[in-house]
């Protein structure tokens, strides 16, 4: 019997993946051992892979300890490449599994870096597979142990040795197999997986007796697998949150497009046209020979009255969910948000910038006090003119121009968050919403009291305008 695996305590002590189980008991008197169960392991690789499908549409399971994850053009729904690596790292991690993720151009050089670099998180840019993979084993081209152990006896121990050997020796020592690894892992050929789908995940495929390659026929397939996936979704009185489209062409490959909506959808007019915005983001290269289209994420959704005109939302306010979704559909998930009230006094902290899609709200916070239209981004100081403490500037210069105050409200005072921030045990704001001659309205504060001088500088700065 030979380890199949082991816990980071036991890798400490010297124990590893393959070794007699009689060894590691004579290094380890207290070994804790116990049967492995293989079938078990291969049923929570299945449902791991499964939980990958949030961060992209295509995944697999990768026997015995691995997962597939096709991130392609579903990277930067996650914030990046980073980012998405980084949440799931940390699911790995809540489940208590150790792991070691890497992201490459192939399949075989993300298998490879994941095993053998060392890093537990390692990201290789476009093109360079080649240079990340040459220092690593042989091993690491997934090689079985009769071949790899007649390349170390030859002094060819790395990748990189390997690439500059003739590949004519090779193959008759060898076989095809050897280079056809290779190849894989340098991107020469392809290599596709075959994806894991949940078994309550709808998902529609269409295969065609000659290869589509124009946006006119990819057009009216997109219009079918969505009417059939709403009439699926109603029968189970959900909405669709995500959708997936897999475009699988003759060479093997895949090209995916991914939408989301606001709020749940069975319209079949509003999510086809969302999808057929993207079609021309698709190569078809040499023709798709099937079309896939999967909805990862549903949630319920239940019959509502539509009112003429516009269609209301609970609250009674228009509903922009269709136009939001257009909007991140063509500019971007990062270009599309709306502001999230924080429960902070200090104006340029008291909101923040998340997604439309996908994004939870804290509750309301609004101040009892008046808040300008634009807030500027730092506030920029200007020259005022007034009476201290508690007197409203009478004139101000901002940009050059001056300014003649004819009414003021004010002041309100705002302290610093001395709680979170240290800095800002004594920080004052006095601000005062004034009127200029031609009845624009500004936003400006005073820093400090006008008593104590820790408090502030006394300078005066315009904040926004109303």
């Amino acid at each position: 019997m030979v380890i199949a695996a082991a816990c980071s305590k036991s890798r400490g002590l010297g124990l590893r993946v393959g070794m007699p189980v009689a060894h590691a008991q004579a290094m380890v008197p207290e070994l804790v051992v116990a049967d492995a169960a293989l079938a078990d392991d291969a049923h929570a690789l299945e449902r791991l892979a499964a939980w990958c499908l949030r961060l992209a549409p295509l995944t697999a399971a990768d026997p015995p300890d691995g997962v597939w994850i096709d991130v392609t053009g579903c990277a930067h729904l996650h914030g990046g490449e980073a980012p998405m690596l980084g949440l799931l790292v940390e699911h790995l991690e809540r489940q208590g599994l150790h792991s070691q993720v890497a992201i490459a151009d192939t399949p075989g050089a993300a298998h490879a870096l994941a095993r053998f670099g060392g890093k537990p998180v390692e990201i290789v840019a476009g093109g360079g597979a080649a240079d990340a993979l040459a220092p690593l084993p042989v091993a690491a081209l997934r090689v079985d142990s009769r071949t790899n152990d007649g390349l170390r006896r030859l002094g060819l121990d790395l990748i990189g040795q390997l690439v500059t050997t003739p590949r004519g020796p090779l193959a008759r020592r060898f076989g095809s197999g050897l280079l056809s690894r290779l190849d894989q892992a340098l991107g020469r050929v392809r290599e596709p997986i075959q994806p894991v789908l949940p078994p309550e995940t709808i998902s529609i495929r269409r295969t065609f007796v000659e290869p589509l390659s124009t946006a006119e026929a990819f057009v009216s397939v997109i219009l079918t697998l969505v009417g059939e996936a709403c009439t699926l979704l109603e029968r189970r009185g959900e909405g669709a949150r995500r959708l997936d489209l897999v475009f699988e062409r003759v060479d093997a490959t895949v090209q995916v497009v991914r939408i989301g909506t606001a709020r749940p959808s069975r319209d079949v007019r509003h999510l086809a046209r969302l999808l057929d915005e993207r079609v021309e983001e698709v190569d078809p290269g040499l023709g798709v020979e099937a079309m896939r289209l999967v909805l990862p994420l549903v949630e319920p959704l239940n019959y509502g009255q539509q009112a003429s005109g516009l269609v209301a939302d609970e609250a009674g306010a228009a509903d922009l969910s269709e136009l939001i979704d257009r909007l991140v559909n063509r500019l971007g998930q990062g270009k599309v948000y709306r502001l999230q009230p924080i429960e902070s006094d200090v104006p340029e902290r008291s909101q923040q910038a998340v997604p439309m899609h996908g994004s939870a709200g804290t509750g309301p916070w609004m101040s009892p006090w008046p808040r300008p239209v634009r807030l500027l981004r730092r506030p920029e100081p200007i020259e005022a003119l007034a009476m201290i403490p508690d007197h409203p500037p009478r004139a101000f210069t901002w940009r050059r121009v001056r300014h003649r105050v004819i009414h003021a409200d004010g002041p309100e005072r705002i302290t610093g968050e001395w709680w979170v921030r240290s800095t800002e045990l004594v920080a004052v704001r006095d601000y005062w919403i004034v009127e200029n001659q031609e009845g624009r309205r500004f936003w400006l504060f005073r820093q400090g009291d006008g008593i104590d001088p820790t408090t502030g500088g006394l300078a005066w700065f315009l904040h926004g305008f109303f």
